[in-house]
Parts: structure tokens; C-alpha cells; sequence
């Protein structure tokens, strides 16, 4: 069973009867109910709690950890972004959604801006498969449409993804690199473009194949940590003059 952590700022739900209307239990809420009907072991973890709520019990048992952030990124202790940087290079999964491009953990680990174009006037958005062989476009036709979201337009300030899995086309006209993919040492990273706070874009079945198919292919490997350092030869090595 996979362990999953989804972690949620929670601060619109706390502020915001909007938010509060369309995700009455959180994102990180709506989200787990979704998961849970799978077979993975969820917990949720939030800002205000001990550690930003990723103690080292909490991420030394999370195999895949999820990611949602937009108005509280700096409040995000630097000693934590360093632990979930190195659980992720030892191996860890980690899916990025929407505004949590932002976040220092995904800045720190593309090292770059992330930055990009954004507005709200709901507007439809078309999310095209262009790699459709990919595990994470799996059951997936070859687009997934939502009535309402946020734009988010290039460029995209990011390091050119390994793999490439969706592109988002929006009514205003721009597109969007929106499903993309990284290694970083053992473990792999999934950015998700789709999740504005005021949508309710976690119940679009769609959205929520995407994520359970992400949450798959980012389980660690069995693979160990290659080793780092002074090495002493394989071989013996002849001395010479």
C-alpha cells in the first residue's frame, strides 16, 4: 500500500466563505476522499501545525507527498524544505498542484523563478495529452476539459521537463506546459497545473485519474541511494613509473 501525505497550506479555507463553499472539508480533504477510495494510506499534514506538520516520523513514512500552496509559501520553514528536498532525493515522490508552483520546495528543487502568467475570468480549460503512452495519461482519453479555472500562461519558468505529459490550451487563447515531469537522485516529481482554490476542480474525474495515476509512477523504487565520496578501486591498480 502506498503511503500519501497530502500536504495543504489550508489558509483560503480559513479565510475565505467562497473556498469554504466549494471544498467544505479542505482541498486536502476533498483530495483524500478521492484517494481513499484506492488502496493508499493517507494522511493529511497543514501549515499551522508541529513542523509545518512534515515531522521526520510523518515524512520518513510518506512514499508520495502532494503538495498545495499559494498565499503562505515564505511561512514554510527552510529546515523543512531541506528534510523534504532530501527525502526526495532518497527517493521520496512528490506531485506539485497548481499555485504550489510556487513553493520554495518546488523553486528549490527546479532552480529557477517558476514564474509565469496568470489570470482569473473562468474560462474553460483543455488539457491535451501529447504523450500518451505515458503511465500518468493512463484511462485518460485524448483531453480532459474543465468548464472553469484560472489561467496559467507561458512562459513558464522552468527547467525543460523530462517528459512532457499534458499541455493546456485555455478560452483566452494562451497554452501551458500543465503536466510535467522530473528526476531528481532516486525520486521523481510530477508538477499538476490544475486546483484553483474558488473551482471545484478536485471533483472532475479527470483531474483526480491524473492524480491517482501520479501517485503511482512516483512511488520510490527499490533502487538504493547510489554512494557518494572517495572510492576505493575495483581493480587493482598498477603502479607506475
Amino acid at each position: 500500500m502506498i503511503k500519501v501525505t497530502i500536504w495543504n497550506e489550508n489558509r483560503h479555507e480559513q479565510k475565505s466563505q467562497e473556498v469554504r463553499d466549494v471544498y467544505p472539508q479542505g482541498i486536502h480533504g476533498a483530495i483524500a476522499s478521492f484517494l481513499k477510495e484506492e488502496e493508499f494510506q493517507v494522511k493529511i499534514a497543514t501549515l499551522d501545525e508541529e513542523a509545518n506538520g512534515l515531522t521526520d516520523e510523518v515524512l520518513n513514512n510518506t512514499d508520495v507527498l502532494l503538495w498545495w500552496g499559494h498565499i503562505a509559501h515564505e511561512e514554510v520553514s527552510d529546515e523543512i524544505v531541506d528534510k523534504v528536498q532530501q527525502r526526495v532525493l532518497e527517493g521520496m515522490g512528490l506531485i506539485v498542484l497548481h499555485s504550489g508552483h510556487f513553493s520554495k520546495i518546488f523553486k528549490k528543487l527546479m532552480g529557477t523563478s517558476c514564474d509565469l502568467k496568470w489570470r482569473e475570468a473562468n474560462e474553460k480549460e483543455r488539457l491535451w495529452i501529447v504523450d500518451p503512452a505515458h503511465p500518468i495519461a493512463e484511462g485518460l482519453g485524448e483531453y480532459i476539459e474543465i468548464e472553469r479555472e484560472e489561467m496559467y500562461g507561458e512562459h513558464f519558468d522552468i527547467p525543460a521537463p523530462d517528459e512532457l505529459v499534458m499541455v493546456s490550451w485555455f478560452e483566452g487563447g494562451e497554452v501551458f506546459r500543465s503536466g510535467c515531469t522530473y528526476h531528481r537522485g532516486n525520486g521523481k516529481i510530477f508538477y499538476f497545473r490544475p486546483g484553483h482554490e474558488t473551482y471545484p476542480t478536485y471533483y472532475h474525474q479527470g483531474v483526480q485519474q491524473v492524480i491517482k495515476n501520479a501517485i503511482n509512477w512516483a512511488k520510490p523504487t527499490n533502487l538504493p541511494r547510489p554512494i557518494y565520496g572517495n572510492a576505493k578501486p575495483l581493480e587493482k591498480i598498477s603502479v607506475k613509473n
